[in-house]
């Protein structure tokens, strides 16, 4: 098995689990903000300090980056925080395990959003398994205490906030894999590594400061829930390592499609953890999408 795939696999295990706990942070005394930040509060030092002890051991040289690299990772780190923004939310609008399949159509932005950034397509089957997927989710898109035509049940305030986090998140892979790219590093682990870094921490000064003037009392409250925020950092460390390390060694989009087995591991919380039940409709969606993973996979190999 290619080591992109395991990468993506351990991440969507590692991601999983960390919205699985802000989930639960954002309802109790953490706001959404304070849900976001604490992913970045309990990671980004961590991951710092250890790049910084490797480096120095190793006797490896820092590279130079380049102007490109540093508009690169912050616009994919803004991206991300905006998209964890609208997950965060709509896990008060739906079912765990649906919020999480809404926010996988960045799957099918992450294939256009790379053409144009990037100027990385993908093949002929590699776009059907893709829309397979969007199938999936246009089964999902329509809430079951919806009434009314198919555009008042469609148009959703969690359908919206799914379509945003979607296009937030494609954008964010595709400009990590573009920051990524230009590390001189010849190691994808380092040059992963290094660029999650960067961006992890340009994240935490950006929250830090939206938090002081906008959300006052939340930093005092991610500190006050450390005990379980810790945890949701050290998920996060796990997760993205897992996501940039496949960045580096694969195309943005067939990252993103593969991370789709994410659904099988939420729909697992959401009944084991959650108690929450999952409707005929949406389990149609979900296995149309687990049937565009397992295709995705036979077209890359």
């Amino acid at each position: 098995m290619e080591l992109w795939i395991i990468a993506t696999i351990v991440a969507t295990i590692f991601q999983t689990l960390r919205f699985m706990l802000q989930k639960q942070l954002s309802m109790g005394a953490l706001s959404t903000g304070g849900a976001t930040f604490a992913r970045f509060a309990y990671s980004a030092p961590l991951l710092a300090a250890a790049l910084a002890a490797w480096m120095i051991l190793s006797g490896t040289e820092f590279p130079s980056l380049s102007a490109r690299f540093w508009m690169m990772g912050a616009m994919g780190g803004l991206a991300q925080i905006l998209a964890t923004v609208c997950v965060v939310a709509l896990f008060r609008a739906r079912n765990f395990a649906v919020g999480i399949t809404f926010k996988k159509t960045e799957v099918v932005q992450a294939a256009f959003v790379g053409l144009i950034i990037l100027g990385e397509g993908v093949s002929a089957l590699g776009l059907i398994a893709i829309l397979v997927g969007l199938m999936g989710v246009l089964f999902l898109s329509s809430a079951p205490e919806a009434t009314g035509n198919w555009k008042e049940r469609l148009f959703t305030r969690a359908a919206g906030l799914g379509l945003a986090s979607g296009l937030l998140f494609a954008i964010s892979g595709v400009t990590y894999r573009g920051a990524i790219m230009e590390v001189s590093f010849e190691e994808p682990a380092l040059r992963a590594a290094l660029t999650l870094s960067a961006v992890t921490l340009m994240q935490l000064c950006a929250m830090l400061v939206w938090l002081r003037l906008f959300e006052q009392g939340q930093i005092t409250a991610v500190w006050a829930a450390r005990r379980k925020a810790l945890w949701v950092g050290l998920m996060s460390l796990g997760g993205s390592l897992g996501w940039f390390l496949a960045f580096a060694l694969q195309t943005a989009a067939y990252v993103k499609a593969l991370g789709q087995i994410e659904l099988i591991f939420s729909l697992m919380v959401s009944v084991l953890v959650f108690k929450e039940s999952v409707s005929k409709r949406e389990g149609i969606g979900i296995a149309l999408l687990t049937a565009s993973v397992l295709l995705l996979i036979l077209v890359v190999h």
